[in-house]
């Protein structure tokens, strides 16, 4: 009976008096309800105002009051209309620079693209990488950094020291790594040194190139211009072991946009002794002709006959050391690049096979301190070459941004000059310098 009682009740007076609904949107639900099982109906007051659906998001909250340019200040005004003049300005000269083709001289756009030689290089290898079809500029930069790494692990075994690594920029553009030994166990003194440069050739270097390059423009006043090349010098502390040389370079002058204007290349390598062993010299020209032969057979008798004559120390009527093989200025009306290059490559990798055996075989030789003094001048003939005659000191240290100690390091570390020294008849001393005012064929 009390259930039926219940049900039969009738509904609170809420339900008459209810808060109507509005529906704003699907997705919104109103932050007001029904008052339920209130016994009086809410009041106007009360009631949550009826909003728009523009002035809620999405959970039915009040958005903030709209900003109208009249509530910004005069100032803010003032920058915002001449951000607006200076964006207009620049569309429209943009916009002029497309259909005419004209770009002003202060374009931005124009700082984009690299300006000199050096920049471009640096911007190819960033990009790309050092590949077999980069420019020769960048593949013989990657071929002798390469070779001078060899060369450095081989003399380090033999020697028991490490070599100093120096490395080095050129503000013009490049640089180099020099790799130097002092006082070491076998070496008195060795460089192994590589220079990446770049810069501008004045008007008189420009017409003094010209003798042997014809295509070189000589009504300009600088030319840009790339060199690379690894350079090295042995100086032994025992005088029974030869001093060596070696030397394998990359020219090249640019163009204004930076196409290749001529090139060559040049190098070579000889060998310095103090006394002679007839046997090494032998080796080290057949080791040489060997890499020769493989590319021209004219090329081992010419080139031998050509470091002869180069390497002579004129005021002192002989040459500086045995011999080896020197060129330069090696072009295309010699061979063309590709050929060229793979020449200096098998050229400089017959290095180490030349003279590893040789300086293995010395270095522990006995020796008396007469011969040590011997070995002193003939040094003393070494550096004269250098200083006075030498074509690379000389172009090095007229070079503007020159590094000095790079260029002097195939000096001796000592040396010495004694007034009117004459070796002694018949002997050892005497036999060498006869060779060096005749050279002679060794192979």
């Amino acid at each position: 009976m009390a259930t039926m009682q219940r049900l039969l009740r009738p509904a609170p007076r809420a339900l008459a008096y209810s808060t109507p609904l509005r529906t704003i949107s699907a997705r919104f639900q109103p932050r007001f309800t029904t008052r339920q099982y209130a016994t009086e109906p809410p009041k106007p007051e009360e009631r949550e105002p009826i909003r728009l659906l523009s002035e809620v998001d999405a959970r039915g909250r009040q958005l903030p009051a709209k900003v109208t340019t009249e509530d910004y200040s005069p100032t803010y005004k003032f920058f915002a209309w001449l951000r607006l003049g200076l964006g207009l300005v620049l569309m429209t000269a943009l916009a002029y620079d497309m259909i005419t083709g004209e770009v002003k001289a202060d374009d931005p756009r124009e700082h984009l693209e690299p300006s000199t030689l050096a920049e471009r290089d640096v911007l190819a290898k960033r990009e790309s990488g050092i590949t077999p079809t980069s420019s020769m500029r960048l593949r013989m930069e990657a071929f002798i950094k390469e070779q001078q790494q060899d060369i450095v692990r081989e003399l380090e075994k033999i020697d028991g020291k490490r070599f100093k690594v120096d490395n080095w920029d050129r503000a013009e553009g490049g640089g180099g790594i020099s790799c130097v030994l002092q006082d070491g166990n076998v070496f008195e003194k060795a460089g192994v040194n590589i220079s990446i440069v770049y810069g501008n050739l004045p008007r008189a270097a420009v017409q003094r190139m010209r003798v042997n390059h014809k295509a070189l423009d000589a009504d300009v006043e600088s030319l840009p211009f790339f060199a690379a090349g690894l350079s090295l010098v042995l100086h032994p502390n025992n005088p029974m072991a030869a001093t060596v040389h070696l030397n394998y370079r990359y020219f090249e002058t640019a163009n204004a946009d930076g196409t290749t204007n001529t090139w060559w290349f040049g190098g070579g390598t000889d060998l310095t002794p103090s006394y002679l062993f007839d046997e090494d010299a032998i080796h080290f020209h057949r080791t040489i002709k060997d890499a020769c032969d493989k590319h021209d057979k004219s090329y081992y008798p010419r080139f031998k006959k050509w470091c002869d004559e180069y390497f002579s120390v004129k005021h002192r009527n002989e040459s500086r050391g045995v011999g080896g093989i020197f060129f330069d200025d090696l072009d295309e009306s010699e061979k063309d690049q590709e050929n060229l290059f793979a020449y200096v490559q098998d050229c400089l990798k017959s290095f180490l096979p030349a003279y590893l055996p040789l300086i293995e075989k010395r270095k522990d030789m006995p020796f008396t301190e007469v011969e040590k003094q011997w070995q002193q001048l003939r040094r003393g003939r070494y550096v004269e070459f250098n200083l006075v005659h030498d074509r690379g000191t000389s172009f090095g240290l007229n070079t503007p941004g020159a590094r000095v100690e790079s260029i002097l390091m195939s000096l001796p570390l000592t040396a010495r000059w004694q007034y009117m020294h004459e070796p002694e008849k018949g002997s050892r001393e005497e036999r060498l310098v006869s060779i060096l005012r005749e050279p002679r064929e060794w192979v």
